[in-house]
């Protein structure tokens, strides 16, 4: 593998609490929590009543058309919107400063065009198959998002989905990176997108237990707190352009934060439940950082944590923190979980909480975990409670479990 270093050069996001990476960084240092009552679905008399929903979301600010707005699921939107924000921030453009050939996309998603899919399923079944849409497959399908921004910047480099639940994004961030190191392409739109707060997903995850039923949005996702019962549902998409040092200088690109490192590792345990003594999920962050040259002697680091706010998750994670680390340097560290504010946003969780540690990273800022008052004994790390923390960092790693055991870390240094 090339000694390539790869480095942020462009972000954007779509966000419960924010639809620009300015609002959205702020609201997060300010502890502001986009967690709301879930609006749209009261006819369904649903048993959980609170989600992390984009509000104040207009397509049309972000460069689409009407049509593409109209055509589009709302979770290609999101994706689209927050891809024009990265390329833009970037100055990327395939029709000056690099080949078509040499720019790629990666895209996640863990479940794709689920309300396209649940309407065109009412279609079937009140009104027949011919009445199904024939923008139906292409319109919910996951890959649609990396496909229709390839499209919108001729991207004609790799163009890759990844599909593994909340790591998802945290996947296409990871193989991005890989994939520029080996010199298969100058830069990537990498990125990850999720819509699925709906009464078909919210039935499923409260069925399954995975759901708090709290109705108080403050209360309701409890990282790492004594009181946590489930995880919160949230949606939007986070993009950024990834790109080759020596290309993004050349160029005079702005850079957030360089990315360092990536591991990956599957529990092989159970289908939604970690894996208890959280081993696997250790030697994913351990090859992060280790690729990363982390020294715990010299270098300051921040973990944004998974942290969902379920009983299992947190305890595991803390496990394997500490693994990773071993318990005199994890108990140094600063972790938070920012899933206590936006919610949870499953394939686009990862990517999303890769661009806090980028910031985090670039302003010396910990964000906070909000409404950890009663911190859980077995999660006895420092999660920065309830305010953000001023602090310099050289290390941020972004952490990803998903279902199916799917493990993904990704490290970034300060540059």
């Amino acid at each position: 593998m090339e000694n390539r270093r790869i480095v942020i050069t462009g972000a954007g996001v779509v966000s419960p609490v924010g639809n620009d990476i300015q609002s959205f960084w702020k609201a997060l240092c300010e502890g502001h929590c986009g967690i709301g009552r879930m609006t749209g679905w009261d006819e369904w008399h649903l048993p959980v009543t609170v989600a992390g929903q984009v509000r104040g979301f207009d397509p049309l600010s972000y460069g689409l058309t009407l049509k593409e707005a109209r055509r589009n699921d709302i979770y290609c939107v999101y994706a689209l919107a927050a891809a024009a924000q990265a390329v833009a921030d970037s100055g990327i453009d395939s029709s000056s400063n690099i080949a078509p050939e040499r720019l790629g996309v990666y895209m996640g998603s863990g479940i794709g065009g689920l309300n396209t899919f649940a309407e065109q399923s009412k279609v079937l079944f009140d009104e027949g198959a011919e009445r199904v849409s024939p923008l139906f497959i292409p319109t919910m399908i996951p890959n649609i998002a990396g496909g229709n921004i390839a499209i919108k910047y001729n991207a004609q480099g790799p163009c890759v989905t990844h599909v593994a639940a909340c790591a998802s994004s945290t996947y296409t961030v990871g193989e991005a990176f890989l994939t520029l190191k080996l010199g298969r392409a100058d830069a990537i739109i990498a990125g990850g997108s999720e819509a699925v707060v709906h009464p078909l997903a919210v039935g499923g995850f409260a069925n399954s237990k995975a759901l708090t039923l709290e109705s108080d949005p403050l209360k309701a996702c409890l990282p790492f707190d004594a009181r946590r019962a489930g995880f919160v549902m949230g949606e939007g998409a986070a993009v950024m352009v990834l790109e080759e040092y020596e290309h993004a200088r050349k160029r005079g690109a702005n850079i957030l934060a360089e990315v360092t490192g990536y591991g990956s590792t599957c529990d092989a345990y159970h289908f939604t439940a970690p894996r208890p003594d959280g081993t696997a999920a250790s030697r994913a962050m351990a090859q992060a950082l280790g690729e990363s040259g982390y020294d715990c002697s010299r270098d300051t680091l921040y973990i944004n944590a998974h942290g969902t706010g379920t009983v299992l998750n947190d305890k595991s994670e803390t496990l394997a923190i500490k693994l990773a680390l071993g318990e005199e340097d994890a108990r140094r560290v600063s972790i938070s979980s920012t899933k206590s504010m936006t919610g949870h946003l499953f394939g686009a969780a990862g990517a999303l909480e890769i661009l806090v540690s980028a910031l985090a990273l670039r302003d010396g800022i910990v964000p906070p975990t909000l409404g950890l008052r009663q911190p859980d004994p077995e999660c006895d790390l420092d999660y920065t409670p309830l305010e953000a923390r001023k602090k310099d960092i050289d290390i941020a790693l972004s952490n990803s479990l998903g279902f199916g055991g799917h493990n993904a870390c990704v490290a970034l240094r300060k540059i």
